[in-house]
């Protein structure tokens, strides 16, 4: 009984973030037409970024999620925000956009958090490769220690990669609420009554990376029957 009280709450841990992240977004994705008349998600990212004198940075559509790519100086929205005229549309790329801020002032915030973003992707691949190779070494080699060994280091940096997400977020609420949120006010951009559904939109766009690499740690039940069987 107490194993199955711990799984549950280990499974709302893991899960409960990402659906409220993408209820939200959702949620504030309709009318589609509520901005029409101000531009879409695309078209008002460009305005911010001229309006700071970001106009070295690209806006460009992507099928891999709302980001800024500091390499690239891009910013980065999913079909929907790129040309949505909903609330979520041009808050999201308000969002995006107040990451663009932090790297173009070159926040130690975030600088920081650039390189720990690069220590988690490799922590990422390095954790999806053992725990492949884990079932491969224990059938060829016979030896259960070292695949339970490749396991644990594989699971080990799955979970820093985690919590690398959680210590960055930080960077993430900074560019919410200290960059797009004071953009959306001051610019006088909202229609009445949004104010609110901003601030909610502004802080599941902050944890989303939170709410997807927890949801990554649900791999570790599937890698483990893998290695049952």
């Amino acid at each position: 009984m107490g194993w199955l009280i711990i799984f549950t709450a280990f499974v709302l841990l893991v899960f409960l973030p990402g659906i409220w992240v993408k209820f939200v977004l959702k949620k504030y994705s309709r009318p589609v037409d509520r901005y029409i008349g101000q531009g879409n998600g695309a078209e008002f990212a460009r305005h911010l970024l001229e309006k700071f004198n970001l106009t070295d940075i690209s806006v460009e559509q992507t099928d891999l999620g709302d980001h800024y790519d500091p390499i690239a100086g891009a910013v980065r929205l999913s079909k929907e925000n790129y040309e949505g005229y909903s609330l979520t549309a041009i808050t999201v790329a308000a969002h995006e956009v107040g990451h663009a801020i932090q790297h173009f002032r070159g926040e130690r915030l975030f600088r920081y958090r650039q390189w720990l973003v690069r220590i988690a992707m490799i922590g990422e691949k390095v954790g999806s490769i053992l725990l492949v190779g884990a079932p491969i070494i224990m059938l060829v080699a016979r030896i259960p220690y070292l695949s339970a060994g490749m396991l644990v280091i594989g699971f080990g940096s799955m979970v820093i990669s985690a919590i690398v997400h959680f210590v960055t977020l930080p960077v993430e609420l900074d560019a919410s609420f200290n960059k797009a949120l004071p953009v959306l006010e001051q610019g006088k951009y909202l229609q009445d009554g949004d104010l609110p559904h901003a601030r909610k939109i502004l802080k599941a766009a902050a944890f989303t990376y939170v709410a997807a690499s927890l949801a990554g740690l649900m791999n570790l039940r599937r890698w483990i029957t893998i290695l049952r069987r």
